[in-house]
This record gives structure tokens, sequence and C-alpha cells, in this order.
């Protein structure tokens, strides 16, 4: 997202693209790796979408052959970005000779568009913070990536590309280096290069797919990153009216992989695994459990009328946890719950002081109807014998599907208690904030 560009994601792009894109299609095991081949993957990058795509395919090597850099420059950057899949120089071409062919695969295909079609000139992003930025990564990574790539001027070539090029290609050149000697990237440095490639206007793809991540334990960085709604009472969203998987089981797997980019893998898992168990494990009663999930969700999935009691429904959601777990976090251990000194009593109170707003309403009137004031009981019952920080959750997720008032006062104590409890920025805009009754 620099200077006239748009954002590479608002033009559609949830992976990588241009140049980088097509380096990444040519590192594959078992590609074929003769020029013609190689020519011919790089036609069908430039014809996606309907040709669009050509677009930043011809401006990434336009801008390689705009910068003057020196052959040796140009060859060590593209064999490191192809994880030495195809060199030019094997087959009598330079790097620059090659890159003018890929430029030509690009203008003929939009000239498919329209045919007076001539290359714009290029636009290199050459914005000192950016560029200071990104080389700090590439020293960063330097050492491991030197001895990854067995190639010793790589680092020292990235850097001019970053200074003497264009610092976004720089950027998705790093990476497609860092991917393809497979050279682990600590967790903390992966957020960095993550908000760096926001700053790109990168789709969050280009930058995590593929790279190796030194994730840290699933029970340490769970809940980090999250701008909204988790756990049990975010499942519940997920079967609100018009759901749309075949099977419940399948809206769950679907659920506990709902981890973005900037969570360890098997993190949303973890969450809704020990929301669920502590449920498990009180002494809530099945009815009181089922009465919670058919409000939380607005009756979108009926366990009652299929046969299915609410410890038995926690118990399925356990399984298809537990077996996401088992496959990409075999090391995870339950995290301690968390707590919030004096948060159980206010929470409490929250609760309570929508037991009179609650009377009025019915949750689905024409079906199995059932008062408002029981749901409340519910929570209420989560909140003093669970967890207040569920029986929070739980409270916003209930006052969202019964559509209650509420008051500013209340809006502005319930910012405090997410505060205290950790939640995202967003948590309560997406959920309740539409609900408050302002002056």
């Amino acid at each position: 997202m620099t200077g006239e560009r748009p954002a590479y994601y608002e033009l559609g792009y949830g992976e990588d693209f241009g140049l980088t894109a097509l380096t990444e299609r040519l590192s594959r095991p078992g590609s074929a790796t003769g020029p013609t081949a190689v020519l011919g993957f790089a036609e069908e990058l430039a014809d996606r979408s309907e040709g669009e795509e050509a677009v930043e395919l011809g401006e990434d090597a336009r801008r390689l052959l705009a910068s003057g850099l020196p052959e040796g420059v140009l060859r060590t950057v593209w064999l490191a970005s192809t994880g030495n899949a195809f060199d030019p120089a094997g087959h009598g071409m330079t790097c620059r000779g090659w890159l003018e062919r890929i430029s030509e695969v690009s203008t003929a295909r939009l000239r498919q568009n329209k045919g007076s079609w001539t290359p714009p000139p290029v636009r290199p992003v050459r914005d000192a913070r950016l560029c200071q930025a990104v080389v700090a990564e590439l020293r960063a990574t330097a050492p491991a990536l030197t001895d990854a790539s067995a190639l010793p001027e790589l680092v020292d070539c990235l850097e001019h590309v970053v200074t003497g090029a264009d610092a976004d290609l720089g950027m998705r050149l790093l990476l497609r280096a860092l991917k393809a000697y497979s050279v682990p990237v600590p967790y903390g440095q992966y957020l960095r290069l993550i908000g760096l490639g926001w700053q790109f206007g990168f789709p969050p793809g280009a930058v995590h797919d593929g790279l190796t991540i030194t994730w840290p334990p699933v029970s340490v960085a769970s809940r980090q990153g999250i701008d909204g709604d988790f756990g049990f009472s975010q499942l519940t969203r997920q079967f609100t009216a018009g759901w749309h998987y075949r099977t419940p089981r399948q809206a769950i797997e679907a659920a506990v992989k709902a981890d973005g980019y900037e969570r360890p893998p098997g993190s949303e898992a973890a969450i809704l695994l020990e929301d669920t168990r502590r449920l498990l494990d009180s002494g809530l009663s099945d009815d009181a459990i089922t009465v919670l999930w058919l409000a939380a969700t607005g009756r979108g999935y009926n366990i009652d009328q299929f046969g299915v009691g609410g410890r038995e429904w926690l118990e399925q959601v356990t399984e298809v946890c537990e077996a996401r777990l088992t496959e990409v976090a075999p090391a995870y251990v339950p995290a301690a719950p968390r707590s919030a000194a004096g948060a159980h009593d206010e929470v409490l109170q929250e609760i309570r002081d929508m037991f009179p707003p609650a009377a009025g309403v019915v949750v689905s009137p024409g079906f199995h109807p059932m008062e408002g004031t029981t749901v409340m009981q519910a929570v209420e019952q989560v909140a003093a014998e669970v967890d207040p920080d569920l029986g929070f959750r739980l409270l916003l997720r209930v006052v969202e599907a019964l559509r209650l008032p509420l008051t500013e006062d209340q809006y502005t104590r319930y910012e405090a208690l997410a505060g205290r409890f950790h939640y995202g920025e967003d948590h309560l805009l997406f959920s309740v904030d539409h609900l408050v009754r302002r002056t």
C-alpha cells in the first residue's frame, strides 16, 4: 500500500503474485525446468484473472531491468527465489535477458485485452523507512539464510534489490528465499514480517504460505491477535440460522481451523477445548448447557430436536478439538485459567442487570420458546460456577442474540471488563456495539 499503488489484497490477491509467484511455482518438486516449460508457467500466471495478473508479473520484471543492478545480483536473487530450480545461465541466457522475456510474456497477454497496451514507466518503492525495515529483517536472518542457500553473496544482493531497485519486490524476494531454503523464522520476526507485509499491501498469505515459522507453544499465544470473539461463544456464531456446512461436525472442524495467520496452528482448537472442558467439568446441568447453546445460536442448530443433550454435544466438540490438536500441536498442554481480580463479582452484577430487559424476551417464540430469564439464569451459572471470562463472553453473545438494548454506561463497563480479560479491540464492536442506545 505505497504511494499511488492500491493494496494488493484490494486487487483480489490472497497469496503471492507477480515474479515471486512464478518463482514459487518453479520451486515446487517435480516442476519442469527447461526454458519452454518455465515460459509456459509464466504464460499461465499472466493469464489468471482474465489477464490482470500479467500486470504485476511484468511490473516486477521491469523494475529489476530498470534498476541497473549488475547481472550477478540479478542472477543470485533469481536463483535464491527459485531454490536453484532454474538457472538461465545454464541455458545460454543472461538473467537480464530472461527477465526481458518474462516482461514480453506479460505485455503479450495484456495486449490480448487491449491491443494498444504499452508498458508504463516502472513505479519503484524506495520509501526510506520501508527500505530500512526490510533491510533490518534481512540482516536479522542473514546468517541462517546464507548457510541454508550456500550463496555467500545472497544477503548483499537482496539488499541491493531493496535499496537500489524496489523495496516491495525486495521484500517478496527475501520471503521467497526464506521459503525456498526452509529457513526457520522465529515467531517474533514472523509477526514483524506480517506487519511489514501489510504496509506494502500484501495479503497475509503472501508472507505466511510456505514460510517455516518457529511457533511458540499453543497455550502461550493462543489468544494473541484475536480481534473478535473466540472459543465457545464464537462457535455458537457458526450455528446461527442459515449455517451452511453439510454436517454439524464439519462446522466444528471449520471453526477449530480458524487460527488466522498470526497464531500458532491449533490455537482456536485449544481455546475452544478449554471452554468446553470447563463447562463439562463443572456442575452445570445438561439442561442449562442446552439452554445456553440454543439461546446463543438463536436455535440455529436445535440439538434438543435431534435428541442430543448439552453435555453430549460438548463431548462431540471436544473430540474435534482434540483431533485437531493431535494433528497440528501434539505437545499442547492446557493453559491455566486466566484470573482477573474482582471480575467475578462485576460480571455477575452485569448479568443480573440484564434480567429485567430479558424478562420480556422469548427465544424463538413460534418454536419451542425459551424465556429470556431462563437464558440469563444459565449465563449466571456459568459466571458463578465455571469461569467469569466465559460467562462474560456468553453474556455478550446472548445480549446480541436476544437483541437486548444497552445503555452507554453499561457499554463503558463492558469495555472495562473486556480490557481486564484481554479481549481484542473489536470484540465489543463486532458483538454489541450496535445495541447501545446513544443520546
